[in-house]
């Protein structure tokens, strides 16, 4: 398809820069394709307005870990330039896939200095080698520290990687730490959130239990190809990256049983939702599934097990949007983009939220 068919003009007023306080007093807006009244305004508050006892709701409980790296280049014993690295994939106890800028004059077996102002307590710096050199300024990096000791050096040199659409607007700060976390988050390994996971509190959780409502966790670490932009005119020749997950066999047993039970599997984000569905078979059964996921979601893809899905809003001419164009439907999903701008929606990362039913 062409990517000119999911674009569509932002106000810049509409870009989210702190979350909602309280969480769930975000906004929801309902969007049926199968109803008479396609669009409907909530707030996420009102999520268990839309869920039936027996529904299972999936959430992705990756964890975002500080990222985003400075440091000094060094090359044949010359002096240093300054680059940044966002670390987006780990591949190994010290070797993390990586989006480095200036991406040019980095060249394999450079030597990077991270964290070389004195703020890790591991002599002053983390040291890195890069071990490779790929396309659009994406390298591997072989670091001198390794397991748990890098976890704690990359936790002491690195900082929060918000959304470039915030990063342009505001600094990062000691409250993204907690801004930019979901409240379930557990497995570290992801340099962006799970977003849609961002608009639960304790008391909503409270309330989908005594709605009867399931919760299911999964884990896939989001990368920062995520906010990568489509370059090429047709979507057959955009490339995904990779993002490893993992799907328990008691998960996917469980929600097996809530599909032959009548009940509906709801993903919380897009992320819960592309690991789903990598893990389902083409009968709808979900196995137990482990590894990395390049699933690329367009208009036409059939769904295999999942029945609605809640999420933000994302970005014109993105691989999120057109996921969420294949579940509702292009039209419907540009006339509730278009509500979405002229009432006031705020969007993207720290931005309102959508339920999205299947379109039949």
């Amino acid at each position: 398809m062409r990517v000119d068919l999911f674009d569509f003009d932002l106000p810049d007023e509409r870009i989210a820069l702190r979350p909602a306080e309280p969480r769930d007093s975000a906004r929801l807006l309902v969007v049926d394709p199968n109803a008479e009244s396609h669009l409907s305004d909530y707030r996420v508050g009102d999520l268990t307005s839309f869920l039936q006892a027996g529904d299972a709701l999936v959430f992705n409980d990756t964890k975002v870990i500080p990222a985003q790296l400075e440091g000094i280049r060094h090359r044949d014993g010359a002096g240093g330039q300054q680059v940044s690295a966002t670390l987006h994939m780990r591949i190994g106890p010290n070797r993390w896939k990586a989006f480095a800028k200036p991406g040019k004059r980095i060249k394999q077996g450079d030597r990077i200095s991270f964290g070389h102002s004195g703020e890790s307590c591991f002599l002053g710096s983390l040291d890195a080698t890069v071990e490779e050199k790929g396309e659009a300024g994406e390298v591997t990096l072989l670091f001198d520290l390794s397991g748990p000791a890098l976890d704690e050096a990359i936790a002491a040199v690195g900082h929060i990687p918000l959304p470039p659409y915030i990063a342009a607007k505001r600094p990062e700060d000691e409250r993204d730490r907690a801004d930019y976390q979901t409240i379930y988050a557990r497995e570290e390994g992801a340099v962006a959130a799970p977003t849609a996971g961002l608009h639960f509190t304790p008391g909503l959780f409270e309330a989908l239990d005594r709605a009867g409502i399931e919760r299911h966790f999964v884990t896939l670490h989001v990368g920062a190809g995520t906010f990568l932009p489509v370059k090429a005119d047709d979507t057959a020749d955009h490339r995904m990256h990779l993002e490893s997950g993992t799907v328990s066999a008691a998960t996917a047993a469980r929600l097996n049983a809530v599909k032959a039970n009548g009940g509906r599997i709801v993903c919380v984000g897009t992320t819960s939702l592309r690991l789903i569905e990598s893990a389902a078979e083409e009968s709808g059964e979900i196995r137990a599934w482990s590894g990395a996921t390049g699933i690329f979601i367009t208009p036409g893809y059939r769904f295999k097990a999942v029945d609605m899905l809640m999420t933000n809003f994302h970005l014109p001419r993105s691989t999120l949007f057109m996921l969420v164009s294949a579940f509702s439907g292009l039209d419907t999903m540009r006339a509730a983009y278009d509500h979405a701008i002229q009432t006031g929606y705020r969007f993207y990362s720290y931005g309102d939220a959508s339920l999205l039913f299947r379109k039949d």
